[in-house]
């Protein structure tokens, strides 16, 4: 009895930290907020500084880390359109890289053929893995585009694939992935102007919701003010609101912006808090209206904007960065009154999206400078690193054991201050 006792005792410990270890399993941490309990945080580094570990990686990629147990997934790209290198559209491969969480070691990296033709040029050298995987527990899904929607075990065997649209941009295919209980949610815009739901366990579709035009940005998930659950997307001219379960769309309101939105929502409270677009500016509607809700539940709309990075809500305040002015935001969440507009020193363009932890908000510029601003309303300058190693900084930064993963189109640094 006491063996079995011990047994159990230790199963469970072990349970126990593997759950606390799988806490970043999709784009932008828990929730798909940019908000991490985590402490201990580092403030300052360098490229030789404080640097835990570095590891090249196979290939470019804007998709950020996930984190699943002891191990870290990504998605890069190689054979094509990597800056710097020829190549051909038949020779582009996508990769899932799985890499040890402690040393940053690559384990292995699985191989995906494009499914062709592929987009010939992408602007602004977003290349071919932009959407975050996002993991359950036992699963890793991705998503690249035209190719397809994916869905490896730990160990990166292929269990399903599913199509989602054959239709090419520009801009690429960026959107990344959510799971509701059994679906996996897609923001196919791009490949068939639909919002997808796909069973997890098998890649079949369950419902889609067309008409979703000109959004590049994820899908979230909010409650309301009684506790239902809404998923949430920007499209041209509108942000949507739809059940989540029978893709039906609630609610429409319009953003005063009559272009795309890039940036993902970030909810707090039964509001959700919106940036983007090439004019127009932020705005916060409220969760739960039906219908065309513009009078009745958009609450605020600022003058201020950025294009590509997302926001973060934090105490009764909204911070972000312009992706390309060097000015950082922090508004009133309840009122969208500016509390500060700041120019960020030696700023380069801002694609990654911030992430907040330890009484600090990292911004990570596309030249490898970062950011570490006090997340609170007194604007406060704490720190600015450089890693100049002639790389692009898209990904979005991840929080995990009191260390933060900056990603590069070439390398993935772990930082570690003592």
């Amino acid at each position: 009895m006491r063996a079995m006792y011990l047994g159990l005792l230790l199963a469970g410990v072990v349970a126990g930290a593997a759950t606390a270890a799988e806490s970043w399993l999709q784009f932008r941490g828990p929730g798909g907020q940019g908000v991490t309990s985590e402490r201990g945080l580092p403030t300052h580094w360098s490229a030789t500084d404080n640097i835990a570990w570095k590891t090249e990686l196979p290939g470019p990629g804007t998709s950020s880390p996930i984190l699943v147990g002891e191990r870290i997934y990504l998605t890069a790209f190689s054979g094509f359109g990597v800056p710097g290198q020829e190549g051909s559209r038949d020779e582009l491969v996508r990769h899932l890289v799985c890499l040890d969480r402690q040393d940053g070691k690559l384990l292995w990296k699985n191989e995906v053929p494009a499914r062709l033709p592929e987009q010939e040029r992408i602007r602004d050298d977003h290349g071919y893995a932009s959407s975050t995987p996002v993991s359950d527990g036992e699963r890793i899904y991705c998503f690249f585009g035209k190719s397809g929607v994916f869905a490896f075990d730990l160990a990166g065997k292929q269990q399903w694939q599913a199509d989602v649209g054959d239709g090419l941009d520009r801009w690429g295919s960026a959107a990344s992935l959510v799971l509701f209980e059994n679906l996996l949610l897609v923001n196919a815009s791009v490949e068939s102007s639909s919002l997808v739901a796909l069973d997890k366990q098998s890649g079949k579709e369950v419902w889609r919701a067309r008409g979703i035009e000109q959004s590049w940005n994820t899908p979230v998930l909010g409650k309301t003010a009684d506790g239902q659950t809404e998923l949430l997307l920007a499209v041209g001219g509108k942000v949507l609101g739809f059940d989540p379960q029978t893709g039906k769309q609630l609610s429409s309101c319009e953003t005063g912006n009559d272009w795309y939105m890039v940036p993902t929502t970030v909810v707090e409270e039964g509001v959700s808090y919106w940036i983007g677009g090439r004019s127009g500016g932020a705005l916060a509607v409220r969760l739960g209206g039906r219908g065309e809700v513009t009078g009745s539940h958009r609450v605020w709309l600022g003058k201020n904007n950025s294009n590509v990075p997302s926001p973060l809500v934090h105490e009764g305040h909204m911070y972000w960065a312009s992706d390309k002015s060097g000015l950082v935001y922090c508004v009133e969440a309840a009122t969208g009154k500016t509390v500060y507009e700041q120019r960020l020193p030696r700023a380069d363009q801002f694609y990654a999206s911030p992430i907040l932890g330890d009484g600090k908000i990292y911004y990570v510029a596309r030249n490898g400078r970062t950011f570490v601003v006090a997340a609170a309303p007194e604007f406060e300058l704490l720190a600015t690193n450089e890693l100049p190693d002639r790389s692009i900084f898209n990904a979005c930064p991840v929080a995990a054991d009191g260390r933060l993963l900056l990603r590069s189109d070439k390398f993935l640094y772990c930082i570690d201050e003592p």
